[in-house]
């Protein structure tokens, strides 16, 4: 690996970590020796990248730091025409030409010697498998999800009865055959899954539920070890 691509590396590495992480592992991930990591940690810092730390202990990557966009590896390129392809399939209709129009940005952004790795990527995606409809709008979900807003439904369970559910919409799982969506159901008092193709009617009455979504979605994932479909 030539130094240049090891120290955009090694930012990368820094970028992703959720805390310190030290110069052994980052000398694993890139094959390399540990001085060869700490010779490079310090040409960073002398080119004012803002890496904080120190041998022994580990480095961070402060805040409010950033590169040039698009300096894509051409694995990083096949991540991103693997994923396009996969929505592009099994997304909403939204989706998928948002999809579109990613990998065409992308096309035009990247070098040319580039674009045959998102024009003929190496992987491709699985094909599409049979789906039920959704009658709901899932671009109008999706932004109820983003504001934290209730949304009202008219639902079948999986029984065939109807119910009112007023729901607190967490996230949307895309899965091969139906979209699931996981909320708080207050007629329920606890986390349900909801499976699109059963909602009747879904009406967005703008209301915030009272909790913050990134607590409500932490609160749903400490209860997947009992929640189910229904």
């Amino acid at each position: 690996m030539r130094r240049a691509d090891r120290l955009f590396q090694i930012i990368q590495i820094l970028r992703r970590a959720r805390g310190p992480i030290t110069a052994e592992v980052m000398a694993a991930e890139l094959e390399t020796s540990k001085r060869s990591v700490y010779r490079d940690i310090a040409t960073l810092i002398g080119q004012r990248v803002p890496i904080r730390g120190e041998a022994g202990v580990g480095y961070m990557l402060e805040g409010g730091f950033d590169m040039p966009p698009l300096m894509l590896t051409p694995d990083e390129i096949e991540v991103v025409a693997l994923g396009a392809q996969w929505v592009a399939r099994q997304g909403d209709t939204t989706l998928a030409r948002a999809a579109a129009d990613l990998l065409a940005k992308i096309t035009a952004a990247v070098p040319a010697d580039m674009r045959p790795v998102l024009q003929r990527p190496a992987g491709v995606a699985p094909p599409r498998l049979s789906q039920s409809s959704d009658t709901i709008d899932m671009t109008a979900l999706r932004g109820a999800i983003r504001a934290g807003h209730k949304v009202v439904l008219l639902y079948r369970d999986n029984a065939g009865q109807e119910t009112a559910r007023t729901i607190w919409p967490v996230l949307i799982a895309y899965f091969d055959t139906a979209r699931t969506i996981a909320a708080w159901c207050e007629l329920r008092g606890e986390f349900r899954h909801f499976r699109a193709d059963r909602i009747i009617k879904a009406d967005f009455p703008g209301a915030p539920y009272p909790e913050r979504p990134a607590l409500l979605r932490a609160r749903w994932r400490d209860s997947l070890n009992i929640a189910e479909v229904r």
